[in-house]
């Protein structure tokens, strides 16, 4: 125990001496696998010498942090020494992040915020995306047989129609949840999201689907000379990004101007007043179109790009990765799912991030002799078995340029595979092999899911063993 105390001081140590020392640290906090740190100035870190320091499997600047890849538990280890080393014992992971934010640019800050907002109510959606996953499995005919798993287990309907009624919970109540989060991310009170976000999905409103379906006629009220239609907000998920900041701006607002003998009743009802009537008369049309247009742009490429579009998504989503841009897809997804009942991206998401996954193993087999790039590379795919590509991309492929293109090429030839089999998710939320479990069933859906996941993986791995074989070794020799 004191000889691993004695290795984790070595290692904090030489850290702080390759990242400017202790006057350069902004803030540290850890995550799951990774050491982050937030520096005053990222010129002075010396990245090479940091990646080659015991036990580091790999470092790059994301979000502008430092992060430094040890793996899950180690990474608590090290936490503990390095911020004590430091004097920053006391940070949160979310005082780090505050910290980043303040040295990006208005575009980033934004990216960031959609991203925090669906971060914070993920758990919720993952739980349910693998549970509906699993009814999809017991009910649907023709994966073990003629006939569905409840069909030839009877006892097992009653669990699955459970499952059911579980599993779709917490999408009729996304727009719901998506304006608590919105609003707490952006600085208003949790509470006036939610009550904003029942008032958009409240029973006296004509329910937005059937009225699309020109089944019901909804109530028209004017309100100074304005005819209002009084239509839920089901499936709004751009609206209630919209609304939660709103509400936050708008409670922050009110709570300056309103004078304190009156500001506990009074701003609140200002508050939810002023953006019930924003959502009914500008943000809730606006909102409505720019879903109707993201919706319809994606299904556009499809229908007129077809497998060329599947190719292009999945080769360049882990460019997007690299951009922190690939945050926002999300809540494209969520509301291609609410509008269509399927969800064609996350399968490419998940052969995007399988293809780089091949490129890592044939960047290993490359260098098998390499103790270093053995470890560095299995951590990886490990991380990508489970959806997580940033090791991946950190440590290896975008770290050694080639193969990142190599894992593209794999993941691009898989998205044509994954648009001639019509393969489709009913969620969103997971990739890899947790997200076998949200695969659309029809088609075949699981069997093409894992075939295209093994062609993602192994041209990821054949071109990157191609291009390290063939053209390295030609330049050394004509060198």
């Amino acid at each position: 125990m004191k000889d691993k105390k004695k290795q984790y001081k070595t290692i904090s140590e030489e850290i702080l001496e390759n990242i400017g020392g202790k006057e350069n640290i902004a803030g540290v906090a850890h995550c799951a696998t990774r050491l982050r740190i937030v520096l005053e100035d990222n010129d002075k870190a010396d990245l090479k010498k940091v990646e080659n320091i015991d036990l580091v499997k790999g470092v790059f600047i994301a979000g502008d942090q430092l992060q430094i890849i040890f793996g899950a538990g180690l990474v608590n280890d090290i936490y503990a020494v390095f911020s004590k080393l430091t004097e920053t014992e006391n940070m949160s992971l979310s005082d780090v992040k505050t910290k980043s934010s303040q040295k990006q640019n208005f575009f980033q800050q934004a990216i960031k915020s959609l991203s925090d907002v669906f971060i914070e109510i993920m758990p919720g959606i993952l739980a349910a995306a693998l549970l509906m996953g699993i009814t999809g499995l017991l009910g649907q005919q023709g994966l073990f047989g003629e006939k569905s798993v409840i069909e030839m287990y009877p006892a097992l309907e009653g669990i699955n129609r459970l499952l059911s009624i579980v599993s779709s919970g917490i999408f009729t109540i996304l727009p719901l949840l998506v304006v608590y989060s919105a609003t707490k991310r952006y600085g208003g009170r949790p509470i006036l999201g939610l009550v904003i976000g029942a008032i958009m999905l409240h029973p006296n409103l004509a329910d937005a689907y059937e009225v699309a379906k020109g089944n019901v006629n909804p109530e028209v009220i004017n309100i100074l000379g304005l005819n209002i239609e009084l239509v839920g907000f089901q499936g709004g998920i751009i609206i209630a990004l919209m609304m939660g900041y709103v509400v936050a701006k708008l409670d922050q607002f009110f709570i300056k101007k309103v004078p304190d003998m009156i500001k506990l009743f009074l701003a609140p009802m200002l508050t939810v007043l002023v953006s019930s009537i924003l959502l009914f008369t500008i943000i809730g049309p606006l909102g409505r179109e720019l879903a109707q247009l993201v919706t319809t742009s994606l299904l556009w490429t499809t229908q007129n790009l077809g497998i060329f579009g599947y190719m292009i998504f999945a080769g360049i989503q882990q460019i997007i990765v690299i951009t922190g841009l690939h945050h926002v897809i999300g809540a494209v997804e969520a509301q291609l799912l609410i509008d269509t009942g399927r969800n064609f991206i996350n399968p490419l998401m998940s052969v995007a991030l399988f293809g780089q996954g091949g490129a890592v193993l044939g960047y290993v087999l490359l260098h098998r002799k390499n103790t270093k790039v053995k470890e560095l590379g299995i951590s990886a795919f490990g991380s990508v078995i489970f959806g997580v590509s940033e090791p991946a991309i950190f440590g290896v492929t975008l770290k050694y340029k080639f193969p990142v293109i190599a894992g593209c090429i794999g993941g691009a030839i898989a998205g044509g595979y994954v648009y001639l089999t019509k393969l489709t998710s009913i969620g969103f939320g997971t990739t890899a092999l947790p997200g076998l479990a949200i695969v659309s069933a029809e088609n075949h859906g699981h069997l093409h899911y894992i075939i295209a996941h093994l062609i993602a993986l192994t041209c990821g791995g054949l071109f990157t063993i191609l291009y390290g074989n063939i053209i390295i070794k030609r330049a050394d020799l004509s060198s």
